[in-house]
């Protein structure tokens, strides 16, 4: 269903004369980002037409641009996604990890995103497998599931990374399965301390190298000394890491994860009004108390689009990514072997795949099914069904 506005309204309103003004200043990445989300659902991205199985009704449907950052597309990306992960779920207590950069270092990020961003979910993972297997912690080898958000709730620029984290691992050797307290994953302070340690020892390296860049108002951290001038106040600063209590049972991870692992700047549902060149929307204000945390912004469209823009991720660039007992091609054989450290049933290899639903919604006069009698390609139209003859042979009029 429709929502009654939504971004691409916005883009297509405001999206020419906005690259018009900016030309020169958007990548072009970003301007296809725009061009996209503008086009989504529309004649331009061709389409198929259905027809109703019992009362013959028909309607076109149009394809979706399937970009990561249109708010329309992320849904069923999500749903897919989330059935791929739901076996790979254990029967324990879930926990949720943030880890955010100080805002001295995301100005850094804003000009080296790619870098950057890798630079965290690095240091990240890293900072919670090491602690983890420490003895007087966990002394365990856990699984992570990270996941890149860029915008905080008014769509400002502030890169952070949610995990989820299955409370308990694997011990060394092996042979046991070692669970986290029932509330307490890791000490924060303790994961913040190198956290920080870790990513600016490797920023600094990255810097010496020269494979940073900084342009408008930050081009003099071009220079050694004014780098690290402009590192000081952080080292000195307590980094946040925050860490919730355990999820109620893997159906509220898997609610969870629905919510964050493909989310964009913002949803649509969040947009109230767009009028005058003004786009109004809601956000929440965390500083607030949680009674009052829900507020509305009005932004010039300019502006929007502008805050919009800034969370394009680098072409290429994962978004999600998964670590330690998770990772790559050993997560079958860690999470099997969890499985049996834990005694629960594993799933079978060769259990039958479920039968796809049909996604189409039914016929709206009837009920009935729906099927594709007809698909056309981008920037061709629909054709209608042909009209029915009377019994001269004339076509109806």
């Amino acid at each position: 269903m429709r929502a009654s506005l939504e971004v691409a309204d916005v883009l297509r309103a405001v999206g020419p004369a906005y690259r018009a003004a900016h030309a020169g200043h958007l990548s072009l990445h970003q301007i296809k980002v725009m061009s996209a989300i503008e086009h989504c659902r529309t004649a331009a991205m061709g389409g198929h037409v259905e027809a109703c199985t019992d009362c013959g009704h028909w309607r076109i449907a149009y394809n979706s641009c399937r970009n990561r950052h249109c708010p329309k597309c992320q849904g069923a990306a999500a749903r897919n996604w989330l059935a791929a992960r739901e076996a790979d779920l254990l029967p324990v207590g879930y926990f949720h990890v943030v880890f955010t950069l100080p805002a001295e270092i995301a100005a850094v990020a804003f000009h080296n995103k790619a870098l950057v961003y890798d630079l965290l979910f690095k240091t990240a993972s890293e900072t919670m497998l090491t602690i983890a297997a420490d003895p007087k912690h966990l002394g365990a080898r856990i699984g992570i599931t990270a996941v890149l958000h860029t915008w905080g709730s008014a769509m400002t620029h502030h890169p952070h990374i949610h995990m989820i984290v299955p409370g308990g691992g694997i011990s060394p050797d092996g042979e046991r399965w070692i669970p986290a307290r029932p509330a307490f994953l890791l000490p924060v302070r303790v994961l913040g301390a190198l956290f920080r340690r870790l990513f600016l020892t490797r920023l600094l390296a990255l810097h010496d190298t020269g494979r940073l860049v900084f342009f408008g108002q930050l081009a003099h951290l071009t220079g050694r000394r004014a780098f690290l001038r402009h590192l000081a106040p952080v080292r000195k600063k307590r980094w946040v890491v925050y860490a919730e209590p355990p999820f109620a049972g893997p159906e509220a991870v898997l609610a969870y994860l629905s919510r964050y692992t493909h989310r964009v700047a913002i949803s649509n549902s969040r947009l109230i009004r767009f009028d005058e060149g003004n786009v109004t929307f809601r956000y929440k204000d965390y500083r607030r108390s949680a009674p009052d945390r829900q507020q509305v912004m009005t932004l010039s469209a300019d502006e929007f689009i502008r805050r919009f823009l800034l969370h394009c991720l680098p072409r290429g660039f994962h978004r999600i990514r998964h670590y330690g007992l998770l990772a790559g091609s050993t997560r079958k054989a860690h999470l099997e072997r969890a499985r049996q450290l834990l005694a629960v049933a594993s799933h079978a290899a060769d259990e039958p795949c479920p039968e796809l639903i049909d996604t189409r919604p039914p016929c709206p006069h009837c009920g009935g099914r729906m099927v594709v009698i007809e698909i056309f390609e981008r920037r061709y139209r629909a054709r209608g069904p042909p009209r029915a003859a009377d019994p001269s042979g004339s076509p109806a009029s």
